[in-house]
């Protein structure tokens, strides 16, 4: 069990930029494949990005590559999301959670089982 807390949300012109957290507790980080996803009001959640236990794996979502960077601090027991070039297509709540199945895609929500309670993310026009 892991229990997970974002922060770093808010307004944002377009092209401006945002740093976003996620601090876990409750079981050794380091040993932890994590993930950010987003939704959107009235779609479906979609896959932003992950990182693998150690930091050494990270995986993208064509929307986002080249503008987000992943990253997590073991010591802090900390993960990050840089976003950069921020568009109003971004604007969603953004959730960070721990990857507990490994049967199928990094990018499917079914293989994560621990949550956050998500950030609000809004990009103006």
């Amino acid at each position: 069990q892991v229990q997970l807390v974002e922060s770093g949300g808010g307004l944002v012109q377009a092209g401006g930029s945002l740093r976003l957290s996620c601090a876990a507790s409750g079981r050794t980080f380091s040993s932890l494949f994590m993930g950010w996803f987003r939704q959107a009001p009235g779609k479906e959640r979609e896959f932003v990005a992950s990182i693998s236990a150690r930091g050494v794996s990270t995986y993208y979502a064509d929307s986002v590559k080249g503008r987000f960077t992943i990253s997590r601090d073991n010591a802090k027991n900390t993960m990050y999301l840089q976003m950069n070039s921020l568009e109003p297509e971004d604007t969603a709540i953004y959730v960070c959670a721990r990857r507990n199945y490994y049967s199928g895609s990094y990018s499917s929500a079914e293989q994560y089982d621990s949550w956050g309670q998500g950030t609000q993310v809004t990009v103006s026009s």
